[in-house]
């Protein structure tokens, strides 16, 4: 999709993924339409004309429905080039906390988060400042970490609402080196993919070439990325396989021939548009067939590199780069193949065609919000974000196990849980059922778990019942959770109704309750 200077919301969807398919779709539901209209027009007193009525208004609205989602979900997306700083105190702002509607997911991209060596290494033992950050920030929101992935400086975030994990399934991650003829990782991509709601999502974080004249090289690697990236789920073994692809990161890509005055002057004049046709990546998404499958939302906001850090202003250094929209999101929808002209004439062919279930199960994206946050100074590239709704229909809305807690819970005695297999599903007797804390930042964050039964996998509806010893128990009252982790599906696919742990009273008797524990007072 070109750019619109006077477009404030941009929209895709997996039934209409350009705009010829979009009217190919308008025209079979005219289609529909003018045969209702016809029937009506010549209808009498027989049953059959009243019949052909009945069946093309049925075609019609299907058609309709198939076309209209019928849920939708608030998706805010960060790209971020960090240049090694250390994060800000504060990320409100660029989180957009208390946003209306809520937020339903966070993908969170950074680039050159600090990887020196020695403070790689710590990092691999325990979590990066920057996750720290997000998730001390998003947990007590009640979002959760679905996952991270780490390329050297490449870092990728997923957090997620906690009612919508046992919906997201089939998690898994990877990465491609482009840095030194593909052997360094401080160039290339990171990338999640997973099952939402049934529906395959790709997230792809990507650092490129710099410098003014690698142009096409970064087009290169990109393209390279796409053909080398690939994940064990047999049905999207490849990024273009998912219906839907978000594209972001550092992309690199620059503002030709202008000179640094004329960027400048453009820019403070409030005349962006003046540089939209020498943007490289508007430029090659002109040149590669490829490039055009991927939308972008207006650059309606000044570009993002490059600043002096801990200010507003563009590179005062003795270098004067120029500045450019290096920091980008773009998506994608899986292109589909709608009737055919032979298949407009057979009425029945075009109004039962699907093309793999995605007339059945569309999906939908409408950009909302696409800007900078200019607040930000620790980096000498501003933040970039992008605010999504994802319409969908549901391919499934039930979980695949259900929990919950057997009677009262306490420290006091050893309790009981039950979980039944609701659904068949790639169980495994290395799966868990972890205890957490409302509020708990990922699923490895819980006060204790248990292994699920060890002798032999459970049957569909069956009820099993896993005792939980009371010393693992927490001694102080509070509101948990019971959640299933599959270990083949690499996530929470059950989790129980909220319920609460009362406080131990043979513990408080004994003293053994302090009135404040870990910094928490009673």
């Amino acid at each position: 999709m070109d750019l619109l200077p006077d477009s404030s919301r941009s929209r895709s969807d997996s039934t209409s993924s350009s705009a010829s398919q979009s009217s190919r779709s308008k025209t079979v539901l005219r289609q529909r339409l003018s045969q209702l209209m016809t029937c009506i027009e010549d209808m009498s007193s027989d049953d059959e004309a009243g019949e052909e009525v009945s069946r093309t208004l049925n075609e019609a609205f299907e058609l309709c429905g198939r076309l209209l989602p019928t849920d939708a979900f608030r998706l805010h997306m960060v790209t971020w080039n960090v240049a090694t700083a250390e994060p800000p105190e504060d990320v409100a702002s660029l989180l957009q906390l208390n946003d209306q509607p809520p937020i339903d997911l966070y993908v969170i991209g950074l680039q050159e988060v600090n990887a020196t060596p020695m403070r790689f290494i710590s990092d691999l033992m325990a979590e990066d400042s920057w996750s720290h950050l997000f998730m001390d920030t998003l947990g007590p929101k009640g979002f959760v970490k679905v996952t991270s992935v780490r390329m050297q400086g490449l870092l990728l975030l997923v957090f997620a609402q906690m009612m919508h994990l046992p919906f997201i399934r089939n998690i898994q991650t990877t990465y491609t080196r482009t840095g030194i003829f593909g052997y360094w990782g401080n160039k290339g991509a990171v990338s999640v993919r997973f099952s939402f709601y049934g529906h395959m999502v790709c997230f792809l974080n990507c650092h490129l070439a710099a410098h003014m004249h690698n142009a096409l090289q970064r087009v290169d690697e990109f393209e390279y990325i796409l053909e080398t990236q690939d994940f064990d789920i047999f049905d999207t073994p490849r990024v273009l396989d998912h219906k839907v692809v978000f594209w972001f990161g550092d992309l690199n890509f620059r503002i030709e021939d202008h000179g640094l005055h004329f960027v400048r002057s453009s820019i403070n004049g409030g005349r962006l548009n003046l540089l939209w046709s020498k943007d490289q990546l508007i430029m090659m998404k002109k040149k590669e067939p490829f490039l055009q499958e991927f939308d972008e939302g207006p650059l309606n906001f000044k570009p993002t590199y490059k600043f002096d850090r801990k200010a507003d202003t563009y590179d005062t250094s003795g270098k004067k780069r120029k500045p450019a929209w290096t920091d980008r999101i773009l998506w994608r929808i899986k292109p589909k193949n709608l009737p055919s002209e032979e298949d407009d004439n057979d009425d029945k062919k075009a109004s039962t065609s699907t093309d793999n279930g995605q007339e059945e199960y569309p999906i939908m994206v409408i950009q909302n919000t696409y800007t900078s946050v200019m607040s930000y100074g620790v980096s000498d590239h501003k933040p970039v974000i992008g605010n999504f709704t994802l319409e969908l229909k549901k391919c499934f809305d039930t979980q695949l196990v259900h929990l919950a807690p057997v009677g009262e819970w306490s420290a006091d005695q050893n309790a009981l849980l039950s979980y039944t297999i609701l659904e068949d599903f790639m169980s495994s007797t290395w799966d868990w059922i972890g205890l957490y804390k409302v509020g708990f930042k990922s699923a490895s964050d819980y006060e204790t778990f248990v292994w699920v039964r060890e002798n032999e996998l459970p049957e569909v509806n069956e009820v099993i019942e896993k005792s939980v010893d009371k010393d693992e128990i927490p001694l102080l009252s509070g509101e948990y959770v019971l959640g299933y982790y599959s270990t083949n599906l690499n996530s929470i696919v059950g989790l129980s109704d909220s319920f609460q742990i009362l406080e131990s009273k043979h513990a408080a008797m004994e003293g053994l309750v302090a009135k404040d524990i870990n910094g928490i007072d009673k």
